[in-house]
C-alpha cells in the first residue's frame, strides 16, 4: 500500500488531499506521477512541477516506490 499526500496546487488540482493506493513491484516516483497524471489530466500541468518526497527526503523521479511508503507531492512554494 502507498499513502499519497497532496498539498498546496496540487491538492487543488487533484480535488483531494490524499489517498492510498497499491503500486506494481518495481514502479518508481515517475511511475506514479505519470499515472496520476493519467488520471487526472487537467492536473498535470501541476503535477509536472512538482518535487516528491518519498518517505519524507527529496526523491528522484526514477527512485523506486517500495511497499509501505509515503509519497507527498509538494508543488513549488515562493516567499521568504
Amino acid at each position: 500500500m502507498l499513502e499519497l499526500r497532496y498539498f498546496a496546487a496540487a491538492r487543488a488540482a487533484l480535488g483531494r488531499a490524499g489517498e492510498t493506493t497499491t503500486v506494481d513491484d518495481g514502479a518508481t516516483v515517475a511511475d506514479v506521477v505519470g499515472r496520476l497524471s493519467a488520471g487526472a489530466p487537467e492536473a498535470a500541468p501541476v503535477l509536472s512541477r512538482c518535487s516528491v518526497l518519498l518517505d519524507g527526503r527529496r526523491a528522484a523521479p526514477d527512485d523506486v516506490v517500495p511497499d509501505g511508503a509515503t509519497l507527498d507531492v509538494l508543488p513549488p512554494f515562493a516567499g521568504g
